[in-house]
């Protein structure tokens, strides 16, 4: 059976691939790579947040707090519930302010190489653990529950395949709750581990669930404990089918390379301030098939919220589908391995097969996916929103 690279999930962050037989603790190779990354951690939090934007600047105006019709109590009680089963030394590592840079600090990269605050599912009680898959449970669709518990699994696979005990573990994924549960003051949670980090800001009615990194290896789990387990597969499969559906004009302009031989993905990890400028073909030349189909893919990363506050964010998504791009990289054959990115002035996904699989094979492959959802010009982390607030709350200075 072909083994997993111990440090694939590296390789999205520009590092060298590493690997040993039986990984039961740290190596010198390990600790290399542990200080890179906590450098690279330590860099990009001296950059004060901008967000992601073009060349151009940040576009402001887009965000404005407003009112939505959803009510968030449901989420704000299980939250508060969730703080209140927490010990001491439990909180003081869980809970931080509104504004604490912890929301920053989140790494796609496997636990040996990275320490995460927070408390961690597999050091909870069972009846914190409740409370935990409680908020998840408010906050998230359905889909998007089980879309984090598959994820959660592949950690499982990668522990079997590696015999790995030192990296991956499905338990590790660590929650922090930024600011305290309130019907009017901004407040959130993040949960972060390897291949899942989701932040998810809450002002009032309005919520904002970026940066959302979704990832899976294997992204077909073959055999072990959790066979059959399938992640990313609709995000791949619809990609790959509205690629096709183009006609010559629009496909011409969605390609920008049909050559992959590595990693594409833009904003992953440290790139809170990227700078993106748009590409590919514009949706305002799409048929209304074409575009049904965009907002269906669309619909798919943007679903994993709850449902009633996903609506709220697809009108926002829709409201610019004429300035909205799509572009890709790689192959559209049955089996061929790709990129793709959707990009308009308030929403970035970018899909992606990525290298450092197995020992024999260090080409993306379709094993390998990491995903990214951000809300450029600055309301990542529900920013912009968090502005504003504190704006109008200190009579204009902020």
């Amino acid at each position: 059976m072909k083994r997993f690279l111990v440090l694939a999930g590296l390789m999205a962050i520009g590092l060298a691939s590493l690997a040993s037989p039986q990984q039961q603790g740290p190596n010198i190779q390990t600790l290399a790579v542990k200080k890179v990354v906590s450098d690279r951690l330590t860099a990009s939090l001296a950059e004060p947040f901008v967000g992601v934007r073009t060349s151009t600047g940040v576009t402001e105006g887009l965000f404005p707090i407003r009112a939505t019709g959803v009510s968030t109590e449901p989420i704000r009680k299980a939250a508060a519930a969730f703080i209140a089963s927490l010990t001491a030394d439990q909180a003081r590592r869980t809970v931080f302010d509104i504004e604490d840079p912890e929301w920053r600090t989140w790494v796609n990269v496997d636990n040996g190489i990275y320490v995460r605050q927070g408390t961690s599912l597999k050091e909870m009680t069972a009846q914190q653990r409740r409370l935990a898959r409680t908020l998840l449970r408010e906050s998230l669709s359905a889909r998007g529950l089980a879309m984090s518990d598959a994820i959660m699994k592949t950690d499982q696979s990668l522990r079997e395949i590696n015999n790995d005990i030192f990296s991956y573990d499905e338990g590790w994924y660590f929650f922090t709750m930024m600011g305290l549960p309130s019907a009017t003051k901004p407040w959130g949670w993040q949960i972060d581990g390897h291949h899942l980090v989701t932040n998810y800001f809450v002002l009032a009615a309005q919520v904002v669930m970026t940066p959302t990194f979704m990832g899976a290896a294997p992204a077909r789990t073959m055999s072990g404990k959790y066979k059959g387990n399938d992640v990313l597969q609709q995000e791949q499969d619809l990609g790959l089918s509205l690629m096709r559906s183009f006609g010559p004009d629009v496909r011409t302009a969605a390609l920008l390379t049909a050559d992959k031989p590595g990693n594409t993905i833009k904003a992953e990890a440290f790139q809170d301030n990227l700078v993106l400028d748009f590409a590919g073909a514009k949706a305002s030349s799409f048929s209304p098939e074409e575009k049904s189909r965009l907002i269906e893919l669309i619909g798919l990363y943007v679903g994993n919220m709850r449902e009633a506050h996903a609506k709220v964010r697809m009108t926002e998504v829709v409201a610019h589908l004429d300035d909205t791009r799509f572009a890709w990289v790689g192959s559209t054959t049955d089996e061929g391995v790709f990129y793709y990115r959707i990009h308009s002035p308030v929403i970035l996904i970018e899909f992606d097969h990525q290298r450092g699989i197995a020992f024999d094979n260090d080409a993306p492959s379709r094993q390998h996916i990491h995903t990214i959802v951000r809300t450029p010009n600055g309301n990542d982390y529900g920013k912009d929103l968090l502005r504003q607030h504190l704006l109008a709350e200190h009579g204009g200075k902020y």
